[in-house]
Parts: C-alpha cells; structure tokens; sequence
C-alpha cells in the first residue's frame, strides 16, 4: 500500500512537529489513520519527507517530520498553458489531468468566445479552488512541485505583458499552413501554448498572438473539444 500524500504549503524541515493544514488533517480523518501511521509530505519547493502521525484530534492532526528525500519527478520539457477557460466543469477536469501530466503552470485567460467570464472576488475564488486542485492532483500523482494557476485576466491583456523568457510560444491553431506541434515545439527546453475556449479564438484573437511571436501549431485534422486540446497538447509536449 502506498503511504498517503500530504500538501503542505509551509516550508516543511526534517525533526518539526507541526499541525497539518485544514484539508490535509480532514483527509488524515477520512483515511482513519492513526498515531505511528507513516504518511509523506510535501511544501511544493521541491522532494518531500517522511513523516509520522503523532496526535489526532477532533478535528487537527499533528505529525512529526522526518528525513528530506530530494527526489523529483516533474517532466523534462517546462509546458505552460494558456488556456481560454472552458465553461463548467471542464476547467476543473482539465487542471486536475494537466497537473498530473506535469504542467508547469496554467494561465486562464478570457477569450471573445469565452463561456466563462470571471472578475473580482468570483475570480479570485475560483482561482483558489484550481490551485486547490492543481495541489491534490499533486498529492495523487507524486508530484512534489504544485503548477502555479494564474489569476484569470483578458487574453488581450495577458498578450500585452509580453513573451515568457526563453520559452518557444505556441497556438493550437486550425489555419492552413501550422506546423505539426512537435515539429513547430522542436527541442526547445520551455513551451508556451495558448488554446482558445469553446469556438476557439476569434481571427482577429489568433492574428494578435502572431503579431506577438507566436507560431501556429496543428495537432492534426480533427476539432477537439477545448480542455481535450489543450491536454492533448501537454501529452506530447511534456511527456514525448
């Protein structure tokens, strides 16, 4: 059996006794485990610790940290997404699936034909509830580094913050003459793609991510629902 994975988002250090976060302790109920139950932690800073259960409370779990092992196992190519946030649960699914296939970081971005439209307290809330589950995907999967998912913002906006540095910048796109995405992707270290929402991007959205460096990429002739895409993509990218 496989010892239970735990997010915590301080910084964890070999010999700390601590309280578990809410979530974390909640989980540690539900699984019924026991103080001397083995489980392992981890901050998002990189490998992770052994650890002990050591009280359970009503409703608090404390443990005891134990050795650091630096072990990593996050993909070979960095791959952020920019992705036109699909309406429902689609959002929700496609950040838990591209977390486990080693995201770096996902971007949600509001396109013309954007379902989804978020501002304000409603933005940052749901922003909070994917980095929530980009962090259990994490504690499924083995991940010990948790992708950053950004604050949703207008797409015309986040192109004009300018390119990511030293990254080959991408858009799905289905206009003659795109280049096969591993072939337009090459071997370049760090990969930007951008994906539009259901309907995908509107021309004019497409022609102003050229005009910024970005290079039209295909992944072949059929029309993929908007999360599948951009998953479809990662898979190859981050783990071809």
């Amino acid at each position: 059996m496989n010892t239970p994975r735990f997010h915590c988002p301080a910084p964890l250090a070999s010999g700390a006794a601590l309280a578990l976060p809410p979530a974390a302790a909640r989980h540690v109920q539900v699984l019924r485990l026991q103080p001397g139950d083995a489980i392992t932690l981890f901050d998002g800073r990189g490998g992770e610790y052994a650890a002990t259960v050591a009280r359970m409370g009503r409703s608090d779990v404390d443990v005891e940290v134990g050795a650091h092992d630096p072990v990593e196992r996050e993909a070979p190519r960095a791959v952020h997404l920019v992705v036109g946030m699909p309406a429902n649960e689609r959002m929700d699914w496609l950040v838990e699936k591209a977390t486990e296939l080693g995201v770096a970081g996902i971007q949600p971005v509001a396109a013309a034909r954007s379902v989804l439209k978020l501002a304000g307290e409603r933005a940052a809330k749901r922003q909070a509830h994917w980095q929530a589950i980009a962090a259990a995907a994490c504690e499924q999967c083995g991940r010990n580094r948790v992708p950053p998912v950004g604050a949703p913002i207008a797409l015309a906006d986040w192109l004009r913050l300018g390119p990511a540095p030293g990254a080959t910048r991408l858009v799905l796109s289905l206009r003659d003459g795109s280049r096969p995405l591993m072939e337009a992707a090459g071997a370049a270290p760090a990969v930007q793609v951008l994906h539009g929402p259901e309907g995908g991007l509107a021309p004019h959205e497409e022609d102003l991510a050229l005009a910024q460096g970005f290079l039209p990429a295909s992944l072949g002739t059929r029309v993929l629902r908007a999360e599948t895409a951009s998953v479809a993509a990662l898979s190859l990218l981050a783990c071809g």
